[in-house]
């Protein structure tokens, strides 16, 4: 297994030529851009309110703002690229401009989106097709040479929430990143954070047994992302809303932590933040 994903090499990412160091945790506030998510949609789409949530979210902890103008939630509206640009807008040169230090990802699975971003001053590409709903947008994040976050979900929009009963969901998702790994080391894609898709596509039962196996996911040669904020697999079982868990989040959260999360993406970063 050794030689699937090269050599192991040090928890850091380089964003436009600013090393971040991922060995100590950091937190990535979400900022939804979008009138329909789950949890917060028309909260902060427009310039004023998402400026002031970046504020908050940096002011209680968060390291990174992972902003994103489509809702992947099931069931959601289908935009395309030059919607979610509009939405977008200039709230992310006005973070840049107030929070110069602020490391900012961008949550699209458009090469244009992800060009519009990079003009803009995007830190991270935040792609949740893994390449797959989009031919260019691996081509286009190497060019700008970004660091780029690499999840596992199945291959098309449509079936993304498209429930999978695995054999073992760890081999599974491993084998789906060495192949994706591949592919973007071919593409010249050199700094890969791996996000194993809580919420996408996998049953209740899977989820809780990916994070009891966290740890084994990349052989520990990549740094991880954990994301599952207000994910239903947690609030549902339980007969319970988004906002009613935030306990059992927190214990999921520290055992995440506890099993090598580098980066932990999630609505509310001051529950985590006296954690870390």
């Amino acid at each position: 297994m050794d030689n699937i994903f090269g050599e192991a090499f040090p928890f850091s990412i380089n964003c436009n030529g600013r090393l971040v160091d991922l060995s100590a945790p950091k937190l990535m506030g979400i900022l939804n851009l979008t009138p329909d998510s789950f949890s917060d949609g028309g909260k902060f789409n427009n310039e004023k309110s998402a400026l002031l949530q970046a504020e908050k979210l940096l002011n209680n902890g968060a390291a990174i703002i992972d902003v994103g103008a489509q809702s992947t939630r099931p069931n959601a509206q289908y935009l395309k690229a030059d919607e979610e640009i509009r939405r977008i807008g200039n709230v992310i040169s006005l973070i840049k401009k107030e929070f110069p230090e602020s490391l900012i990802s961008l949550d699209t699975f458009y090469s244009e989106v992800v060009k519009f971003g990079y003009e803009e001053g995007i830190d991270i590409v935040n792609d949740i097709s893994a390449g797959q709903f989009d031919s260019e947008i691996l081509d286009t994040v190497s060019k700008t040479g970004l660091p780029y976050i690499l999840m596992h979900i199945n291959p098309t929009y449509d079936s993304m929430h498209e429930k999978i009963k695995f054999d073992d969901i760890i081999i599974s998702v491993n084998q789906f990143f060495s192949e994706k790994v591949s592919l973007l080391r071919l593409k010249g894609i050199k700094d890969i954070i791996l996000d194993p898709g809580f919420g996408f596509g996998k049953t209740v039962e899977d989820q809780f047994k990916m994070i009891d196996g966290f740890q084994y996911f990349g052989f520990g040669k990549f740094p991880l992302l954990a994301g599952i904020s207000k994910k239903s697999f947690i609030y549902k079982p339980l007969g319970k809303q988004p906002d009613e868990v935030e306990k059992e989040t927190l214990e999921l959260h520290l055992k995440l932590l506890e099993k090598g999360a580098n980066i932990v993406r999630l609505h509310e970063p001051e529950t985590l933040k006296s954690k870390l």
